[in-house]
């Protein structure tokens, strides 16, 4: 079949209706929903780009089929530079405020293909299960979703001491033709709106006795008893693109999956029942190689265009004229080099997996997933201190074309620069940083590696010390 148009895409969700709850209404037809048009079409454009420019964003399979360039399994440096383009083209698309565009989860499920070693040591059929459901996936041109991470319930219990005995999702029966299982996980961006969702186990998270809870599978998006519960949404698909230039064509709906007693085929789980490999599945998989290095990716163009949005604020006021503005934009700009390195670093210090593979170096990545955020926190801040209190006092389109238009044009210009202009640079600011659709991709990024500490601790925990410790050794040596 081969990669899919958008035109393709938004078919496949018509002719799969799921439950999805907004605002109090149950939705069957996302593709014609107000909320969820516009981001059913956002994905829709990221697939036909790979129509566009075949040769970034796709490959050839061994059959000869066209495949999407995120689900190619690398076997040199070269490959993971192909990859890195074709993730860029993508992300560059969105200026990176796409978080869950269908590579990340390609991606995901390449590093599970790429460790048919993990898989079967549950059961010889598990590692079976992923090659099948991989090529599934690249075959048809699947988007995917995943919903990882407990509901906060009472965080201070294991799973096995919760008040609720499925307030966690875990398995209720074992059948011969699969897994019954109840419960819920978060964070599914673009439950709604994606083909199908994986379900895999984070670290540390269960103890023995909770092997219920050990789960690894996939399924469609409208399987029988899946429904998704939507935060407000920001874009109701009526609002204005002049003013909210950002939220009207890059929302993502984020949702909590929640699974009435849904059936898993056998031939969709991946893991179960193993506590010891759940709690390692997340680095013996080696995910975060290959998710880190798609993030990455995203984060230098998201970072780049609110970097970019500083300066030209800057610009069209003259503010940058002074020193105490150069210093943070100096500051933000020096951001950009650093992640890219990080990036290039990952690749030319590759991983061979030994079975013919490579994947990118993981100490770049992870420090990357450490500081990113923190990154973006901090242009943030210097986007919205840059354009201080004018951010707050941009008037509407309707302002702009009503009688009091040559106020405006009087009073809202720049430096040499027409006030619609400087007006349209502004609210292209505050959608990417003030508005709830800016504050979301903020709250966004902070998680979306997950818990900093966390982060932080591991990449002490597995960073090789011994070579900088023989150089203190070597200082301490009596001459």
């Amino acid at each position: 079949m081969g990669v899919r148009s958008g035109s393709e895409f938004i078919a496949g969700l018509k002719a799969r209706p799921r439950e999805v709850w907004v605002e109090g209404r149950k939705v069957t037809d996302v593709t014609a929903d107000p909320v969820f048009r516009r981001p059913v079409e956002a994905i829709a454009h990221l697939f036909d780009l790979q129509h566009a420019h075949p040769d970034i964003m796709t490959y050839a399979d061994d059959s000869g089929a066209r495949c999407g360039m995120s689900f190619l399994v690398a076997k040199s440096r070269e490959d993971l530079r192909r990859r890195r383009a074709a993730c860029a083209l993508w992300a560059d698309a969105t200026f990176g405020m796409v978080g869950r565009s269908p590579d990340f989860l390609n991606t995901n499920l390449m590093a599970w293909v790429d460790s048919p070693e993990f898989f079967a040591r549950g059961r010889a059929d598990f590692a079976a299960n992923v090659r099948r459901y991989y090529d599934f996936c690249r075959e048809r041109d699947l988007f995917l979703t995943h919903s990882i991470v407990n509901p906060q319930v009472d965080r201070s219990k294991p799973v096995s001491e919760q008040a609720e005995p499925f307030a966690y999702l875990g398995v209720v029966e074992e059948r011969h033709d699969g897994l019954l299982v109840r419960g819920a996980k978060m964070l599914a961006t673009h439950g709604p709106t994606a083909d199908e969702l994986l379900v895999y186990p984070l670290p540390g998270m269960l103890r023995a006795g909770e092997e219920r809870h050990a789960l690894a599978f996939a399924i469609p998006c409208d399987a029988p008893g899946l429904r998704f519960i939507c935060r407000e949404p920001f874009d109701h698909g009526t609002e204005s693109a002049w003013d909210h230039p950002l939220s009207t064509r890059f929302e993502e709906p984020d949702a909590v999956a929640v699974f009435d007693d849904v059936l898993v085929p056998w031939e969709r789980v991946f893991l179960y029942g193993d506590v010891g490999m759940a709690n390692s599945f997340l680095p013996q998989v080696n995910i975060q190689n290959h998710t880190g290095h798609q993030t990455a990716i995203r984060g230098l163009a998201k970072c780049r265009f609110l970097a970019a949005l500083a300066v030209a604020m800057a610009r069209a006021v003259r503010t940058d004229s002074f020193l105490h503005v150069q210093e943070p934009l100096g500051e933000i700009l020096g951001y950009l080099p650093l992640i890219e390195g990080a990036i290039v670093l990952s690749e030319e210090n590759a991983e061979a997996t030994g079975h013919g593979t490579v994947r990118p170096a993981w100490e770049p990545l992870q420090s990357l997933r450490y500081h990113l955020p923190r990154f973006y926190e901090r242009i943030v801040q210097v986007v919205q201190t840059t354009g201080a209190g004018t951010l707050l006092v941009s008037p509407t389109e309707a302002d702009l074309r009503s009688a009091a238009g040559p106020d405006i044009a009087r009073y809202y210009r720049g430096a040499g620069v027409a006030a619609e202009d400087k007006i349209r640079l502004f609210k292209l600011a505050w959608d990417a940083t003030g508005t709830a659709f800016g504050q979301r991709l903020l709250q966004y990024e902070r998680y979306y590696a997950g818990d900093a500490t966390r982060i932080g601790a591991t990449l002490y925990s597995k960073y090789p010390v011994a070579p900088l410790l023989a150089e203190v050794a070597r200082a301490l040596e009596d001459r």
